[in-house]
């Protein structure tokens, strides 16, 4: 009878580049239950493949109380789980799509504040202004030598 392949702590961790620390944190949060041989946790296949789950599911946003209740359908209904998971993936794309909306726009200001800046910068100075500015360079030097 074949034996199921397992792994240590240090393989997952290498493995998926994590920290042998995340792997205990997911365990404590009840995420993955490996086994122990003596002080050694003995993660199984079925192991890796949730860690596996939960580090997509962490890559697209999900939090972990949402991966949690997608893997512990499984033990539940595998049917259940899938619909659960489809609901929550179809949330984290339009929540994901809107804040694309939202980068996008603040790319767009940043770039129409970067042109009309260097369309201003591109103009010489007036002489009253560099005059201001020079006096405000030389107060705030001064400032600085007082402080020390």
């Amino acid at each position: 009878m074949p034996t199921e392949r397992t792994y240590t702590i240090s393989q997952l961790a290498r493995e998926f580049e994590v920290t042998p620390r995340a792997l205990r944190f997911y365990e404590d949060k009840g995420l993955l239950t490996p086994q122990r041989d003596g002080m050694n946790r003995v993660y199984s296949h079925r192991d890796r493949a949730r860690l596996q789950l939960i580090l997509r599911g962490k890559r697209v946003g999900l939090s972990l109380i949402e991966i949690k209740e997608i893997l512990d359908l499984y033990k539940v209904d595998q049917r259940a789980q899938a619909q659960t998971a489809l609901k929550k993936y179809k949330a984290r794309i339009v929540a994901l799509e809107a804040q694309r909306e939202d980068v996008e726009a603040a790319i767009e200001i940043l770039h129409d504040s970067i042109r009309q800046l260097e369309g201003f910068l591109e103009k010489p100075a007036a002489p009253a202004a560099l005059g201001a500015a020079r006096a405000f360079e030389a107060e705030a030097k001064k400032r600085l030598e007082d402080a020390h």
